[in-house]
């Protein structure tokens, strides 16, 4: 009996059935997605995956990667995603990927943890019990994501030449950091995200705010405890709150408790630091709590809804009090739903209001249909009762888009073979003070690979009429990865805006960098930022070398 065991012990190791390394997303928001696979699948915060938009019956490597996903939040059957690096809007139906590091370790958690159950599936009906009951008690080695630890550390230079004051270049020396640190000292703490700031700045002149700044503000970074056997988790850092997207960005953080398989709640504080969220204000202040309730599961019909209580403070004084609702309906990879809503609370003779009772401050609803991989449809709604506070010198980015349309619009998206794609939003705003609606159209073409140059090229126009004020932009991007270890992007824009939050009225600005990834262990990045303009006027150049672990 003891030798048919050892005989079938390889036949049960084959036929173990492999991780998946490959899912789904099923759900887009605004800078983040859902998956299809979660913890029972292997996956874990800090995770990395790699977003493809396959055509029908190609090969997985043959379509280019569009964007870049960081694992941040981890349910049984889903994961929430951050969205980095996107080169072309993420929808339902693309395929994200796990990098090679990733996928590698979770091969080797998924046979660690088969080989530790072979003790149990095959039995022997001959044997000294003493013997298998000291076998229990043999030292096995910790487990790969036990203190794992990748990332990168890097020191930054940069110089300002402002064109407006004419004053000597503003010199700055910073530090650039990358991690992943997952399981620290054996716990289930982790450590996840990127961080950008300054050691030292050289100037005799004010600092001017760079476009390279802005853009760098919207890292994520912090603390995240997630253990699959207690109710609790928590994080702290730059983070969203994953049961409430829409709260955006927060300097602070999280606790939560799971109720039971369907049910969460938990609290969150901090502040507001994003200069692409609606409610921008580094000096803003909020905290709340909310309830969260989910069922289904992504191969069928599944909701999320999350219901919030939340207080805003400006410079530490009494701002906003308002209740929050955050829903969405998907199903299959076919349809889905999403819904968020702030509703404010107001009192009578309280910031010289003259009437008491509940009002809408923020809504937004899309809809997305998705007949066919290659054509997707959405139907918005976007409503401010008040005036958004985001930075508007990035609006020729393309980080505002989900902001510039204010009421009903319309956008398709058409996937052509060759790489080609081409996008576009209508809609249709009324100002109360205006008898007539004006329209907003948005229009965009990818090329992933110009002439076979390998060179993916993204060219967008917008024209906007809100609340905050009317304008258009023109943008192109250019993006080369010429080998496997050196990355060359560039973007260059130009923006008309008229408001009275900005005097900034007519601008053109130019970005570039390189990556190159030299040695085992070491990378180097250059870059150069041109902005013109009547408020702003300079040139920024800046480079990073550093150490990868």
């Amino acid at each position: 009996m003891r030798f048919a065991a050892l005989i079938l012990l390889p036949a049960i190791a084959i036929a173990q059935p492999q991780p998946r390394t490959s899912f789904q997303v099923r759900y887009v928001a605004a800078d983040a997605v859902y998956l299809d696979g979660g913890r029972d699948a292997g996956l874990a915060e800090g995770f990395r995956l790699v977003v493809r938009r396959l055509k029908p019956g190609a090969p997985d490597l043959s379509a280019p990667p569009i964007a870049e996903l960081i694992v941040v939040s981890i349910a049984a059957t889903s994961a929430v995603c951050e969205v980095r690096s996107a080169q072309s809007p993420l929808a339902v139906g693309d395929t994200a990927f796990l990098n090679a590091e990733d996928a590698e370790l979770l091969k080797m958690l998924h046979a660690s943890r088969t080989a530790r159950k072979y003790a149990q599936v095959v039995s022997f009906t001959e044997g000294d019990p003493i013997e298998e009951e000291a076998r229990e008690y043999v030292p096995r080695p910790p487990l790969p994501e036990i203190n794992r630890v990748r990332g990168r550390i890097g020191f930054e230079h940069n110089s300002i030449s402002d064109h407006i004051t004419r004053g000597p270049a503003t010199s700055q020396q910073g530090v650039v950091l990358r991690a992943d640190m997952t399981r620290i000292g054996g716990s289930y703490w982790n450590f996840t995200g990127y961080w950008r700031g300054r050691f030292t700045s050289r100037s005799r002149s004010a600092s001017t705010d760079t476009i390279s700044n802005l853009i760098n503000r919207t890292y994520h970074i912090g603390f995240y405890y997630n253990n699959p056997n207690s109710r609790y988790t928590a994080g702290f850092g730059r983070l969203l709150v994953p049961w409430a997207s829409s709260l955006s960005t927060i300097d602070g953080g999280y606790f939560a408790r799971r109720l039971n398989r369907h049910a969460t709640t938990g609290v969150f504080a901090g502040s507001t630091p994003d200069p692409t969220a609606w409610n921008y204000n580094p000096n803003r202040q909020l905290a709340g709590s909310f309830l969260n309730f989910e069922a289904g599961n992504f191969e069928r019909l599944r909701y999320t809804g999350t219901t919030g209580l939340a207080i805003s403070r400006l410079g530490w004084k009494a701002e906003r009090e308002y209740a929050f609702f955050e829903n969405s309906l998907m199903y299959k990879s076919t349809l889905s739903l999403f819904h968020n809503m702030e509703v404010d609370r107001r009192t009578r003779g309280r910031f010289d209001s003259n009437v008491s009772g509940a009002v809408i401050s923020r809504s937004f609803f899309t809809a997305r249909y998705q007949p066919a991989r290659f054509l997707s449809l959405d139907l918005n709604h976007n409503y401010f009762r008040g005036i958004p506070t985001f930075d508007t010198r990035l609006l020729g980015t393309g980080l505002l888009d989900q902001l510039l349309f204010q009421g009903l619009s319309a956008g398709a998206r058409f996937d052509f073979p060759g790489g080609v794609s081409f996008y576009g939003t209508l809609g249709r705003n009324r100002r109360d003070t205006e008898q007539r609606a004006s329209w907003n159209h948005m229009a965009g073409i990818t090329v992933r690979d110009v002439g076979g140059s390998g060179i993916r090229v993204d060219a967008r126009r917008s024209r906007f009429d809100s609340s905050f004020g009317t304008g258009e932009y023109y943008t192109v991007s250019f993006v080369r990865n010429l080998t496997d270890r050196l990355r060359v992007e560039s973007q260059i824009g130009k923006q008309t805006f008229q408001s009275p939050l900005s005097d900034q009225r007519r601008a053109i600005f130019f970005a570039t960098n390189a990556d190159w990834l030299f040695g085992d262990h070491y990378f180097i990045g250059l870059g150069h930022a041109m902005y013109r303009g009547r408020v702003q006027n300079y040139d920024q150049i800046y480079g990073n070398v550093g150490y990868r672990f």
